[in-house]
This record gives structure tokens, C-alpha cells and sequence, in this order.
């Protein structure tokens, strides 16, 4: 790894997710609270911690679309639609990834998937409920770091398509 990388990683949290906003040169705030392996619920969990609404915080959660590994983030307060996440990227049939493929394809742990940073950058939709939020919080990369950013910069950075693949 590059020293510049290296750098930025100490400054940021240390994961590729915070690297890469650095890098973008986009705006966002880390959170960092201890971990309980105990929790029934890694975004509940993070949402306690940080004295967050459940509905501000998102979950990155890996889906199978007709072969095809896709993310979706979606508030913790909620659910995954995945028929609505199918039909947002053009699929017939969305599924739960294999939490071996998903953490593989990804590069970090389940519970701790971020929609940034990814070894293999995956097709991505976020929940049209996060442009209601000034800014969200998703995860930075590993079990108790979130990182808080506008939506419409995870968007962009991401490449993300914006629908609602939410459920309540």
C-alpha cells in the first residue's frame, strides 16, 4: 500500500470505505462505538450507540439479481424488498447473497459491509428514503465504525440507483 493511502487510512478510521471519501475529497463524519457481539442487530446496535434514529442509519445488505451480486442500502428501521430491488436494476429474481460470497466479493466482514471501499465494486441501489435525511450513516467498513455522509454524495460515489427497495 502507498504511504499517501496509509496515511489516510490512520486519519479516516483505517478501512477502504473512509479511504475512499478522503480521496473523493467528500464530506462525512466518523463514528466509532464499542462493538457487543451480543447485539441481536449490527444497525440497531450502531443507531443505540450513536443516539441516531434507526431511519437515519443504513444497512448495506448484498443480494443475488439473476446471478448478479448487488447492494442495497436500506434503513435499518426496515426491511429489503427484493422484488423492488430486482425490478430497480432491470432483474426478474433478487435473492440474499451467501454471507461467504458477499463478505469475498466485498473485501469486509458481515456486519460490517460497507457500500464504499468494496474490492470488487458492485452494482448499487440506495433506498429513496435516505434524500429525506440531510445526511446518513452507513457503515465505515467494520463492526462498530459508521461513517456519516449526504445521500446524494453515497449516491454518486457509489454509482448508486435511487428507488424504493425499503420496506417498514
Amino acid at each position: 500500500m502507498a504511504k499517501k493511502a496509509k496515511k489516510q487510512q490512520q486519519q479516516t478510521g483505517g478501512t477502504p470505505a473512509t479511504v475512499a471519501l478522503a480521496a473523493a475529497g467528500v464530506g462525512f463524519t466518523v463514528h466509532a462505538y464499542e462493538h457487543d457481539p451480543a447485539h441481536p442487530s449490527y444497525g440497531e446496535e450502531a443507531a443505540e450507540a450513536m443516539g441516531v434514529s434507526p431511519d437515519r442509519v443504513f444497512k448495506t445488505l448484498v443480494a443475488d439479481v439473476d446471478g448478479d451480486l448487488t447492494v442495497a442500502v436500506v434503513p435499518v428501521a426496515g426491511s429489503l424488498d427484493l422484488k423492488a430491488l430486482a425490478a430497480a436494476v432491470g432483474g426478474k429474481r433478487a435473492a440474499m447473497a451467501d454471507p461467504a460470497a458477499a463478505e469475498r466479493t466485498t473485501g469486509y466482514v458481515r456486519g460490517g459491509i460497507s457500500p464504499l471501499g468494496q474490492r470488487k465494486r458492485l452494482r448499487t441501489v440506495l433506498d429513496a428514503s435516505a434524500r429525506g435525511h440531510a445526511t446518513i450513516c452507513v457503515s465505515a467498513g467494520r463492526r462498530g465504525l459508521e461513517v456519516e455522509l449526504a445521500p446524494d454524495d453515497l449516491a454518486r460515489l457509489t454509482g448508486a440507483v435511487v428507488a424504493a427497495v425499503g420496506r417498514s
